[in-house]
C-alpha cells in the first residue's frame, strides 16, 4: 500500500494542469481535478458505456458507404449534441462502395464431401450465382503462395493457412495478415480462379473473420473467402489424408459493387478557451463491418474518445480545444482519414491520438517527442502509472485515423492496449457489447482522461521527434 501511494503522489505531481488545485481534489473554482475526475471514471463510468451501449444497440452493424452508416453517423451527431459539445457536423466524402451480397458458401466435393463455413473479403469479385468449382490448392503460409510457380496455381482455387497466435501487443496481424492483405492479389496474378484463406484471428469458434483486401493495379479481382479457423484446420486435416488426390471445392459467394456512395466523418469539440493553440485531436472509427455491430472495433474507441473529452470538460473549460473524429469507412482502407487530412491539411493539430484495439486495458504509453520534449513525455508517462501504464522508449507512429497527424508531421500519442483477446472478435459476428469488460474500459477512459486533460492545459509547443 505504502508503494501505491507514493507512486500515486508522484503522478499528481507530475500531471497537475494549469488550473489551480486544492488539497480536496477540487479546482479553485470547485469542479474536481483532473486527478480526481481521472480517479472517478476509473471507479464508475455513464458516457462511454452509454456510447457504445446506445450506438450498437440502436445502430448496429454499420458497412461503409451504405444507409446503415449513415444512420450510424446522425445518431453520432445526435448524441454529440444531446452531449453539449460544439460544431458538430457531418463531413461527407464520396467512395466507391462494395457490399457483401447474401450468399456465402464453401463445398467440399467428393470423399470428404462437407460444407465450409465461409463469409466474403472486402473488395472480393463475385462467383456468380451458380458459383466456381475448381480443384484446391494448398499453401500452408503466405510465404509458400507467394514462392509458387503461377502453373501451380492457374484455374485453381488458393487455400492459404498461417500460424497467428494470441499476442497483447497485436504484432501476429502484421505479420500473418499478409495472408489476406496480400494474398488474394498474389494469387489473382498467378491466374487463380479464387482463393480461401484461414481467417486472419484467433478464436476457434465457427466465426469467419472478414477484411478488406486490395489487388494490384492492372490484376482481375478474383472470389476471395475467410474460412473460420476450426474449418480451415479441417480442409487441411483433408490434404494430410488424401495423399496426394485432388480436392474440390465448389466455392458461391456474391458480393456487389454498387457504385459511388457517401460516406463521411462525424466531428465535434470541447472549445478551449485560446483558440490560437492548435487543439487535442480524439480519434475513433465510426463504420464497422456488415457481420457484427462493432462494438470492440470500433464503437468502443470512439466511446472512450468522447468520454475523456467530456470528463476534461467537466475539470473545467481546457486552454485547447479537443476535437473528437468520428472517421467513416476505416474498415474499406482508411478513406475517412484521409478525407479528413485532405480536407484539414491547413489547420494545424497539437497533438492526436486513437483508440481502435476493443476496450482491454492500456498497459503501455508511447509518444514521438519522448527526445524532443522529454519533461512533458515524463509529466504524462508518469501521471498515469497509477492506472497501471508503463512508458516506453518506443516511438509513437499513430492509429489509421489521424492520418493528418502523420501528413503535418505533428506530436502523436499510442494509448497501446491489451489486445490478446481482440483477435478473437475482430471483423466477425461476435464482435458484440457483451464482449466488453466494463471495469477495462472505465480504465481507458480515466488514462484517456487524464492524459488529454494535461495536453488541453499545455501551453507549450509539442514538437515530434
Amino acid at each position: 500500500m505504502k508503494s501505491t501511494l507514493t507512486l500515486a503522489a508522484l503522478a499528481a505531481a507530475f500531471a497537475a494542469p494549469a488550473i489551480a488545485q486544492t488539497a480536496t481534489g477540487q479546482t479553485a473554482t470547485g469542479a474536481p481535478s483532473l486527478e480526481a475526475q481521472a480517479d472517478m471514471a476509473a471507479e464508475s463510468d455513464a458516457i462511454a458505456w452509454d456510447f457504445v451501449e446506445g450506438i450498437t444497440t440502436e445502430v448496429g452493424p454499420r458497412q461503409a458507404g451504405t444507409e446503415a452508416e449513415k444512420r450510424g453517423r446522425d445518431w453520432a451527431v445526435a448524441w454529440l449534441r444531446a452531449n453539449g459539445f460544439r460544431n458538430v457536423a457531418d463531413e461527407p466524402f464520396e467512395m466507391d462502395t462494395w457490399i457483401p451480397g447474401g450468399v456465402h458458401r464453401a463445398r467440399v466435393l467428393g470423399d470428404f464431401a462437407q460444407d465450409l463455413v465461409i463469409q466474403p473479403l472486402g473488395n472480393s469479385a463475385s462467383t456468380g450465382a451458380d458459383g466456381i468449382e475448381a480443384e484446391v490448392v494448398y499453401f500452408p503460409s503466405f510465404a509458400d503462395l507467394e514462392a509458387a510457380p503461377a502453373a501451380a496455381v492457374r484455374g485453381k482455387i488458393a487455400f492459404v493457412s498461417h500460424a497467428m497466435k494470441p499476442s497483447m501487443d497485436g504484432s501476429h496481424y502484421g505479420y500473418f495478415g499478409e495472408a489476406r492483405f496480400s494474398g488474394p492479389g498474389i494469387a489473382a496474378a498467378k491466374g487463380a480462379a479464387g482463393i480461401v484463406i484461414r481467417s486472419i484471428g484467433t478464436d476457434y469458434h465457427r466465426n469467419p473473420h472478414t477484411g478488406v483486401i486490395r489487388f494490384p493495379d492492372g490484376v482481375e479481382p478474383i472470389p476471395a473467402g475467410a474460412l473460420t479457423l476450426p474449418d480451415a484446420e479441417n480442409l487441411a486435416r483433408m490434404f494430410e489424408r488424401a495423399e496426394g488426390r485432388p480436392i474440390r471445392m465448389r466455392l458461391t459467394l456474391t458480393p456487389e459493387r454498387i457504385g459511388t456512395q457517401v460516406s463521411g466523418n462525424v466531428v465535434g469539440e470541447i472549445v478551449g478557451r485560446d483558440p490560437s493553440l492548435p487543439p487535442v485531436l480524439l480519434a475513433c472509427h465510426i463504420d464497422s463491418w456488415w457481420n457484427s455491430p462493432g462494438a470492440f472495433d470500433d464503437g468502443a474507441g470512439c466511446a472512450i474518445a468522447a468520454a475523456a473529452a467530456k470528463n476534461v470538460e467537466a475539470t473545467g473549460t481546457p486552454l485547447r480545444t479537443i476535437r473528437v473524429l468520428f472517421a467513416g469507412a476505416e474498415e474499406v482502407g482508411l478513406l475517412g482519414s484521409v478525407a479528413y487530412s485532405e480536407a484539414h491539411i491547413d489547420e494545424p493539430i497539437g497533438v492526436a491520438f486513437e483508440s481502435d484495439f476493443g476496450a482491454d486495458r492500456i498497459w503501455r504509453f508511447e509518444s514521438n517527442f519522448r527526445d524532443s520534449n522529454p519533461d512533458l513525455h515524463a509529466r504524462l508517462a508518469a501521471s498515469v502509472a497509477r492506472f497501471g501504464v508503463a512508458d516506453s522508449t518506443i516511438v509513437a507512429s499513430g492509429g489509421a485515423d489521424i492520418n493528418i497527424a502523420r501528413d503535418q508531421d505533428t506530436a502523436i500519442i499510442d494509448l497501446q492496449q491489451d489486445g490478446t483477446r481482440y483477435f478473437d472478435f475482430h471483423h466477425t459476428p461476435d464482435d458484440t457489447l457483451d464482449k466488453i469488460d466494463p471495469e477495462q474500459l472505465r480504465q481507458n477512459v480515466a488514462v484517456w482522461t487524464q492524459i488529454a486533460g494535461i495536453l488541453a492545459n499545455y501551453e507549450g509547443t509539442i514538437r515530434p521527434k
